[in-house]
């Protein structure tokens, strides 16, 4: 958590939007949604996170590089959950800066998202919002650079996070929704038939 007495604070922003087209199935996507954690495995490296129960997760981001100066590795414990429509919503809980005290120290992030599907001219979309805020005390070597500059560098770092979870959703999540109707339509086929006889 931030230091309530530093003295140089300076915040970065970003934002995310998305409209993905949605191919029809069996099973309407909003019923794939209602399973958050698969939304989470679909945008996130598996091996960067870890499970803490069904709507919470800790998610180690890739290192980072500000101004060539300072790598450091957030690691974000996020809250996901759905409602009935289907709409998934995400929240920054807690946040930790690996290999950096002094920042660790003086660090907040919050991380805020937003994947709801929506109907338009009888196609299906997911539209999706996400908005990435932090606010840091600067270390001492960087309190003489210009703020501006400062700014943009940080926002970029901002942008590039959120670009790396838009790409990977956009790459995984219609995926992993497909191969989720298709194993509910096995088991489907399963219960209805029985298991098929063992080969003697």
């Amino acid at each position: 958590m931030l230091d309530q007495n530093f003295l140089h604070p300076i915040q970065f922003k970003a934002s995310e939007s998305l409209s993905l087209p949605v191919k029809q199935t069996a099973i309407p996507i909003h019923h794939y949604l209602r399973q958050p954690q698969r939304l989470v495995k679909a945008i996130a490296d598996p091996k960067l996170m870890e499970p803490l129960s069904d709507h919470e997760f800790r998610l180690k981001m890739r290192s980072l590089n500000f101004m060539d100066l300072y790598h450091f590795q957030p690691t974000v414990i996020l809250g996901v959950w759905s409602d009935s429509k289907g709409t998934v919503f995400l929240r920054s809980q807690d946040c930790d800066i690996r290999g950096i005290d002094y920042i660790n120290d003086r660090f907040s992030l919050t991380l805020k998202g937003k994947l709801c599907p929506q109907e338009k001219e009888g196609k299906t979309y997911l539209q999706g919002q996400a908005n990435l805020k932090v606010e840091v005390d600067l270390p001492p070597p960087l309190r003489l650079t210009p703020e501006p500059l400062l700014k943009v560098t940080g926002n970029s770092l901002l942008r590039g996070v959120l670009s790396r979870i838009k790409q990977r959703l956009l790459n995984q999540l219609l995926r992993d929704y497909h191969y989720w109707v298709d194993s509910q339509s096995q088991s489907t086929e399963v219960s209805r038939f029985g298991d098929p006889c063992p080969e003697s």
